[in-house]
């Protein structure tokens, strides 16, 4: 049986641009709420079989792979992004708090090394 010339035209893709264009075509017909929902089936499935020790291993790894990639301008503007969005959403007292806890937790580590 003779194939049609699209037929041939899939067997002479490779499987990266099979998967792109899969991928492209479910783009197309799915929404947000589609991804939101099986990225938390996914999440919940992955959190079932895998323990503690799996998530602390990832996130190493992620952090190395990080470290690796990025140079200091990147975590200079990450950590200035992050407190910028701290304040946005706290008040002086949440600071204050912080900093009370923080110089809590240094007297009792200078006290601890003498």
């Amino acid at each position: 049986m003779a194939r049609n010339n699209k037929n041939n035209k899939n067997n002479n893709m490779s499987m990266e641009e099979r998967g792109r264009k899969g991928g492209e075509a479910t783009a197309r017909s799915h929404d947000k709420d589609f991804y939101e929902e099986i990225g938390r089936k996914g999440g919940e499935a992955t959190a079932r079989s895998h323990d503690r020790d799996f998530y602390e291993e990832i996130g190493r790894k992620g952090g190395e792979a990080t470290a690796n990639s990025h140079d200091e301008d990147f975590y200079e503007e990450i950590g200035r992004k992050g407190g910028e969005a701290t304040a946005r959403s706290h008040d002086k007292d949440f600071y204050e708090e912080i900093g009370r806890k923080g110089g809590n937790a240094r007297q009792n580590n200078n006290n601890n090394n003498k």
